[in-house]
């Protein structure tokens, strides 16, 4: 599997759970069928800026670091050096991006958390955004176009 959706499960299971150590976490990820060792966690755990915080028992655990940009300057450099253009028909936006580049720059979006933002789905030179309301399209618009300036 992808390293976007391996990142995106890391996520998702630091959010869902209190991960005390980098072994549990690579279990888990193996659990969900991504074939990782430690060193791939390390890594992954680094360009996502994930910290050790508190948990509810006192104990340190996972956690994405909220006291920094939510989007690392490496997903916005990737995005911006992908992205050829931007359009949209209704409530869908068609990100057109270098051969081979989707997927890494649909990481910057799915980091976004954008409420509008139903989901993405990448293939090889494309993006495609479902966006909840067509009234909310052009504010994502400006937004992707602001990441490449």
């Amino acid at each position: 599997m992808s390293r976007s959706k391996r990142q995106a499960k890391i996520l998702e299971l630091i959010t869902d759970s209190n991960i005390e150590k980098q072994e549990t976490l690579t279990e888990l990820l193996k659990d969900a069928g991504f074939d990782v060792t430690q060193a791939t966690v390390s890594r992954d755990i680094k360009e996502l800026g994930i910290i050790k915080a508190f948990g509810e028992n006192g104990a340190y655990k996972y956690a994405a670091n909220t006291q920094t940009s939510k989007l690392s300057s490496r997903r916005i450099a990737i995005f911006k050096g992908a992205v050829v253009s931007v359009d949209y028909a209704d409530n869908i936006i068609v990100i057109k991006t270098m051969s081979g580049s989707a997927s890494s720059a649909a990481t910057l979006i799915d980091s976004l958390k954008e409420p509008a933002i139903l989901g993405s789905v990448a293939g090889d030179d494309t993006i495609f955004v479902v966006v909840k309301n067509k009234s909310a399209v052009e504010g994502i618009i400006d937004k992707f176009n602001g990441y490449m300036e």
